[in-house]
């Protein structure tokens, strides 16, 4: 027979072995639950005693339902699989098994600089003036456009005009603007500091004293004061102080005076030490100060042949003298602050020269350059292009005699002229400007047609190429 310590043995023993605490506190319960009960030592051999009371019954039932819950908990928990391991942020080593790769995002392909080809320098043909004039003057304005102005016009260039027109890049064509108030050729143009375009002197017979400014906005001229002396001819140089120097011309060889753009007036500074100033040439140096080289015709071997003009002290000095005595010459000023002087004539127009030189600010002197391509006198035209180098464009042949249609590019780092492709038509006394694109626009000018010399309408843009 069991007894309840054996029971009890029997029920702890159960205990121990189950690992919830659910079914612990189950038995555990029943366990009191049956101590407390008087006949408990039925319900340990019930089929011993079929007169059992009801209440003998009942709680041997209760008693067998509690040990089947606490059986069916503790297998269940025994039962139950391990839990499986927390996720880990390290994805699971890839099977030996080979799976299709998801394909990959696609990598665009590091693009190189585009590449621009090579194009070689040409001249284009672009819109016609809508008068055809020479000797006029071609100023770059601060929008970009071109203001052209006065010249020599008519079947026979008999005449001087008052008009004025204006050249867009952007399309290619000439539109009228307003007119000037008198008619002039041989004059200057000067672009000031606020936009406005200074025109002073000129003349097809008489030289004019007259000057007049143009206003872009609203495409009208003004009269402003008149010069000291009339002036045709002669160089118009911008100032540091935005005041514009005006020297020697056929009309006063000896001119100098200083335009001041916000009283509109003129006022006269000393008198150049060289004592003829005619088809001279005006640069502006990086110092502020005035070269002017050239000039005097039938020079004599103790005459000076350039000067500087200093604005601080309005006074003039004489500066080495070029390799070459010249008249009818270009000068140039290069990047690098120093003076490029080519072509001309020296002893008058009639022996042209193709030589060149360079003046240096820092010495004072001038060192001889390779020779042009041609020879050139009068009538033509010099352009820095934006790589620097030179485009020497048209003018007088050997002599004076004859127009030429050559052009060529000077380099200043080699000290040599190579041919540049030709123009459509010889030509002198053409206006060249730099356009902010780089490229160049020549217009009008003089030129031979049907034995005869006529002004022309006629304008060509030279591209400097790419790549060369």
């Amino acid at each position: 027979m069991t007894t309840d310590d054996d029971f009890d043995r029997q029920i702890q023993a159960y205990l121990e072995s189950g690992p919830a605490e659910l079914a612990d506190r189950v038995l555990w319960a029943a366990r009191a639950q049956l101590k407390t009960t008087r006949r408990r030592r039925a319900w340990l051999a019930p089929w011993r005693n079929l007169n059992m009371t009801q209440n003998t019954w009942l709680l041997v039932g209760g008693g067998a339902l509690v040990v089947l819950i606490g059986a069916g908990l503790v297998g269940s928990i025994v039962a139950q699989p391990s839990p499986e391991p927390a996720m880990s942020a390290t994805p699971p080593p890839a099977s030996h098994s080979p799976k299709p790769s998801s394909p990959s995002p696609s990598v665009e392909p590091e693009q190189s600089p585009s590449v621009v080809p090579a194009r070689a320098p040409s001249w284009i043909a672009t819109g016609g003036m809508t008068e055809a004039r020479t000797q006029h003057t071609a100023t770059l304005l601060l929008d970009g456009k071109v203001l052209v102005a006065g010249g020599r016009v008519g079947p026979n260039m008999d005449g001087a005009t008052t008009s004025a027109e204006l050249y867009d890049p952007g399309t290619g064509t000439w539109t009228p603007t307003g007119s000037m108030h008198g008619a002039r050729d041989g004059h200057t143009a000067t672009l000031l500091p606020d936009g406005r375009v200074l025109v002073a002197g000129g003349s097809f017979e008489d030289g004019l004293a007259t000057a007049e400014l143009y206003d872009p906005i609203s495409g009208t001229w003004t009269a402003t004061g008149d010069m000291l002396a009339p002036g045709m001819g002669h160089t118009a140089t911008l100032l540091p102080d935005g005041k514009v120097l005006v020297v020697g011309g056929h009309g006063n060889p000896r001119l100098a005076e200083l335009y001041d753009p916000a009283s509109g007036t003129w006022t006269a500074t000393a008198l150049p030490k060289i004592r003829m100033h005619v088809e001279h040439a005006a640069t502006l140096l990086p110092d502020g100060k005035v070269l002017v080289t050239g000039g005097p015709p039938n020079r004599r071997a103790d005459w000076p042949t350039a000067e500087l003009y200093d604005p601080g002290s309005g006074s003039w000095t004489i500066t080495g003298n070029m390799v070459r005595v010249r008249l009818g010459h270009i000068a140039t000023l290069l990047p690098d602050g120093k003076v490029l002087v080519a072509g001309g004539g020296s002893e008058g127009s009639s022996k042209s020269t193709s030589s060149a030189e360079v003046y240096d600010p820092g010495s004072g002197s001038w060192t001889a350059a390779g020779n042009m391509v041609a020879r050139r006198v009068g009538g033509w035209t010099s352009t820095l292009l934006t790589d620097g180098k030179v485009l020497m464009v048209g003018g007088f042949r050997s002599g004076g005699n004859g127009m030429q249609a050559s052009a060529e590019l000077f380099d200043p780092d080699m000290g040599t002229s190579t041919a540049a492709p030709n123009m459509d038509t010889p030509l002198a006394y053409q206006t060249a400007t730099l356009l902010p694109d780089g490229r160049v626009l020549v217009a009008g000018g003089m030129s031979v047609i049907d034995g005869t010399e006529r002004a022309l309408a006629s304008a060509e843009l030279y591209d400097p190429g790419v790549g060369n």
